[in-house]
């Protein structure tokens, strides 16, 4: 499945996006360079279990074992003291990143609810796209009946492309659903 995505880039998209674009050299074709998936676990302050069952759902999802984030701070409102565990993130690279974006754009992202595509503005002016979802169940993985508690998670696909136009065409060739 990560193959045909990383074909589909190769074969039919590079060649598109250098026309477009003018692109006189290959290396100058925008692509993905990773993917990063973050799920911030705030009530892992109260509950450090929480924590290991966040780390395995986005183990499932990911394919990856994800590492542990902490914070920077202590921030008393937030009963939270420096270094503690808040979050959990994994950097996809290469094939799983493939596979995972394969997955997201064409089985995940069409299982949410009234979904009509993702914005067109998550761009951050440098070609990277930022995307957050409310709830873990989307995934195919994930077993309904297991989950104590509905999850969101950002995922912030970083590109290449020197500007936001590049990038969108980018993702949009690769299938990312943006909203018509």
């Amino acid at each position: 499945m990560a193959a045909r995505m990383k074909d589909r880039f190769l074969n039919d998209i590079t060649p598109a996006l250098m026309q477009k674009f003018n692109y006189t050299s290959v290396m100058q074709v925008p692509k993905i360079e990773k993917v990063v998936i973050n799920m911030g676990v705030g009530e892992a302050v109260s509950n450090s279990k929480i924590l290991d069952v966040a780390v395995e759902e986005l183990r499932i999802i990911s394919g990856q074992k994800p590492v542990v984030t902490r914070a920077k701070k202590s921030i008393a409102g937030f009963k939270l003291r420096e270094n503690m565990p808040i979050g959990v993130k994994v950097t996809l690279r290469g094939e799983r990143m493939y596979h995972f974006l394969d997955k997201l754009f064409n089985i995940s992202l069409p299982r949410v609810r009234d979904f009509r595509g993702v914005s067109n503005k998550a761009f951050d002016g440098r070609g990277n796209y930022t995307l957050g979802l409310k709830e873990q169940l989307i995934f195919p993985e994930i077993e309904y009946d297991k989950v104590d508690k509905v999850r969101g998670m950002d995922i912030v696909i970083v590109t290449t492309a020197k500007t936001d136009e590049e990038s969108r065409e980018l993702l949009t060739q690769l299938g990312m659903p943006f909203t018509k």
